[in-house]
């Protein structure tokens, strides 16, 4: 046996007993957690909070390894606090013994802490294109403008709230079919329009009449099956580059290979038709673009239950589809190939040309209408339109654009993300200052435009928003203060309990705005719900001076609009504008809830308890930035899971 093959054989081992030895390790948790910490559970918790009765929201009994609990970590602290607090059990319950109390809180506690001791990227899910960032490629990679969203079947969102997450991003056999008739769609569209598909196709190849005549001889003497090379290359100077680009990589030997013996089994088929070259061209080009390969963003899965970098090619593709909504170009393609995408100098070089470019606004597009929750408002508003006949499409499509233009002038010039809290500019059109009963701004073109007076500033008066947190006839301070605590500051709001009726206009007899403040205040009085509307409603109620489609007003008819209000913590304010400058005092709560929305965003997932340290540096980075977006953005690219991948081999056993 040679000395290389010893060699490898000896590393293979060595691996093989890194995972063993993991895996026992795993194991060992497993079962101390199922004796010492499950059995409390059952003992004193599952009674109430199991799958039938879910006492909170919360199932307990759910929970039989390690990787489960660290995985709901954040509920586990809340259960830690709870049993610490002698919450829980409750009154009416069996006791907790101390043995079982120091079980339980030493055990949950120690699996926790132990789980942040190595940094982990987080849950690795192969995910497809979105359709925002199919349309995106598609346009980057042919030059066709695709609407993918109307063309394909509605995809929900996940996670913090995008459309870009993986666990909603699954293929169905009618999406497969529609991704068939989509590639053929886009080819025939590239191929009507001459300049797109002479830039693909730069050297048309026709067979001479010298190879037409060799081809009919052998015809006649029986050798139909004559080939000769010259389409085989000239179609490879097409499809090799072109596949490459759709893959995002380079292409192995073997995918070169198939690729033109596919392109030759087709043109040799049927080479003396008219158009042969550019029919076989175009039947390969759309098998590229159906591949798994262009639809799912692939990475290579190690056979290791150790964190690792990913490769250059794989980071440049998640760069390019954080910042682009789309595929890497050809410099940053050359970039992974030549130089090490993972130093600091050259990542954040990237980041700063990928930034100034156009295609970032496809970022900041996405990102804001996402994370503010307002784009479905836009596309489908919900105010009634015989009661709001002044909101028109084209007002709609003008809010849209100040929510954007806003949001890229933060991140690209302004540089400040407290202005989202609060500002003395915005971005209007002449619509949208008539509509605000701003002073005169001519044009249909949205831009920056100081304001007078401090009625509004930041996203807080923004039409998109107001609207969007507001009812079809009415506004909803409910809906506002509930939307400002979780979008803004990151208090999640737990629905209301079963027993409680809803707040409806009808139930209570109210008709009208004037009636609002009266009706909250005889809501909160009903248990359960004292300590949720008394965060929510004060917010909401100092932001009443804005309608529901976000116009300013004083008045309830002839009863002046009083947005007075008193903060749960104490603090009062008298206008909205008052309310923004509380909101300002509230830095750390902003940066921790737009840190976990951007990681969320970037990783395509949904933000799990192991993710807290890097949640943690990125706000903790924000703020010592003051709240600089392009230090912001460097940090969360040179953050660890951004840059690393876990193999699903850590991730044996079954989600809940």
């Amino acid at each position: 046996m040679n000395l290389s093959l010893l060699k490898f054989l000896g590393v293979a081992c060595c691996l093989l007993g890194l995972n063993l030895v993991e895996v026992s390790a795993d194991e060992k948790e497993d079962r101390r957690f199922r004796n010492n910490i499950r059995s409390v559970l059952r003992k004193h918790c599952t009674s109430c909070h199991n799958e039938a009765e879910k006492k909170g929201g919360v199932n307990l009994d759910v929970f039989d390894f390690v990787v489960h609990v660290v995985r709901r970590g954040d509920l586990f602290q809340k259960v830690i606090e709870t049993v610490e607090m002698g919450a829980m059990p409750p009154s009416n319950r069996r006791a907790m013994s101390t043995q079982d109390r120091d079980s339980l809180v030493l055990g949950l506690r120690r699996i926790l802490n132990n789980a942040l001791l190595e940094p982990d990227p987080g849950e690795a899910i192969m995910r497809r294109l979105s359709h925002r960032e199919y349309q995106y490629t598609i346009k980057d990679l042919v030059g066709i403008d695709f609407d993918a969203r109307s063309f394909f079947p509605s995809e929900g969102s996940g996670g913090e709230g995008f459309d870009n997450q993986s666990r909603v991003l699954y293929v169905t056999p009618l999406m497969m079919e529609r991704y068939y008739a989509a590639a053929d769609s886009i080819m025939r569209k590239l191929k009507k329009d001459n300049s797109s598909w002479n830039m693909l196709v730069s050297e048309p190849y026709k067979p001479s009449i010298f190879r037409k005549a060799v081809a009919w001889i052998g015809g006649v003497f029986g050798v139909s099956n004559m080939k000769w090379r010259a389409p085989v290359e000239a179609a490879e100077k097409v499809l090799l580059p072109f596949a490459q680009k759709a893959y995002r990589r380079f292409l192995s030997a073997d995918e070169e290979a198939k690729l033109l013996g596919f392109f030759s089994e087709v043109y040799f088929a049927d080479w003396h038709a008219e158009n042969a070259y550019e029919s076989s061209l175009t039947t390969v080009l759309k098998r590229i673009l159906v591949s798994p390969h262009f639809l799912f963003r692939y990475e290579a899965n190690l056979p290791t239950v150790r964190p690792y970098p990913v490769s250059n090619f794989e980071l440049a593709t998640r760069l390019s589809y954080l910042l682009w909504s789309s595929m890497p170009d050809d410099t940053l393609m050359q970039v992974a190939y030549r130089e090490d995408l993972h130093d600091s100098v050259i990542l954040q070089r990237e980041v700063d040309r990928m930034m100034r470019s156009l295609k970032f606004r496809r970022f900041t597009s996405s990102f804001s209408v996402q994370w503010l929750g307002v784009e479905e408002s836009l596309l489908s508003p919900k105010a009634d339109p015989d009661k709001f006949p002044e909101l028109t499409p084209s007002l709609s499509q003008s809010m849209h654009s100040e929510v954007v233009d806003f949001f890229h002038y933060v991140f690209t010039e302004e540089r400040n993300l407290l202005d989202l809290l609060d500002s003395d500019y915005g971005f209007l059109n002449q619509q949208l200052a008539a509509h605000y009963d701003l002073p005169p701004v001519e044009g249909d073109y949205v831009r920056k435009v100081a304001f007078a007076d401090h009625r509004r500033g930041g996203v807080l008066g923004m039409g998109a928003v107001l609207m969007g947190t507001s009812l079809p006839l009415r506004t909803s301070p409910v809906l506002r203060g509930q939307w400002v605590l979780e979008q803004l500051l990151g208090d999640g709001v737990p629905p209301p309990p079963p027993d409680v009726p809803e707040l409806t206009e009808e139930r209570a007899g109210i008709h009208d705005e004037l009636d609002l403040r009266t009706l909250l205040e005889k809501h909160r009085t009903a248990p359960g719900c004292m300590g949720c509307h008394k965060k929510m409603d004060p917010i909401g109620l100092g932001l009443e001076n804005f309608d529901a489609i976000g116009r300013w007003r004083n008045f309830y008819g002839v009863v002046a609009i009083n947005p007075q209000g008193v903060l749960e913590d104490g603090r009062t304010f008298a206008s909205a504008k008052e309310l923004r400058s509380l909101l300002l005092d509230e830095k750390e709560k902003f940066a921790k809830t737009l840190s976990r929305k951007l990681l969320s965003y970037a990783l395509g997932r949904g933000i799990e308890f192991t993710d807290s340290p890097t949640v943690r540096e990125l706000s903790e980075g924000l703020m010592a930035s003051n709240f600089d977006s392009r230090q912001w953005m460097l940090d969360l690219v040179m953050s660890y899971p951004f840059r690393h991948r876990r193999s699903d081999q850590r991730d044996r056993y079954k989600d809940i």
